[in-house]
């Protein structure tokens, strides 16, 4: 007979279409989850390695200013060469997940020698007698790290208040 109808079935049938969406959602998720992730990675990788390269620049930069004009601080020196060689050992690139899992590459906390680097920073700052510009990696970010309120930002050039410059009170729009 061919309108038997198989209730065996339906006693599964709610898990079923659940396991088939779980199934097609965990797909989807995972190839745009690896979308998202290149680009986040390369923004925080930008991001990190244009302060690495503020720390370096200011290091080659006060190193060529003291070999020019003769100057002999040897904390400053001892300072910049160990802020050099700081950076020098900050990785330049991802290493291959199966040179990870053979254990061929030493894992690098890149935390600390990021908390390193700045430290030493600010200690050749110290040592050469200025104050640290922390280029934090947000355009938003004050120098100690913290997000600055729209209100706190500095300006660049202080704006004089002139009675003659016209006010935008009275105008309708």
């Amino acid at each position: 007979m061919a309108d038997e109808f198989d209730l065996e079935a339906l006693v599964h049938l709610e898990q079923t279409f659940y396991d088939a969406g779980y199934t097609d959602g965990f797909a989807h998720g995972r190839i745009h989850g690896l979308i998202e992730g290149r680009a986040l990675g390369r923004e925080k990788g930008f991001e990190i390695w244009e302060e690495i390269g503020f720390y370096e620049g200011f290091a080659i930069t006060w190193q060529a200013i003291y070999a020019k004009h003769g100057h002999n601080d040897q904390r400053a020196m001892h300072h910049i060469k160990h802020l050099l060689d700081l950076v020098s050992q900050f990785p330049q690139i991802n290493p291959s997940t199966a040179a990870i899992a053979s254990g061929a590459t030493e894992e690098i906390d890149i935390s600390k020698l990021q908390r390193q680097i700045r430290s030493r920073y600010k200690a050749l700052c110290a040592s050469l007698g200025i104050k640290p510009t922390l280029r934090a990696v947000d355009a938003e970010s004050t120098e100690d790290g913290g997000i600055q309120s729209a209100d706190q930002q500095k300006q660049v050039w202080k704006l004089e208040e002139d009675a003659k410059r016209p006010t935008m009170q009275g105008l309708s729009f």
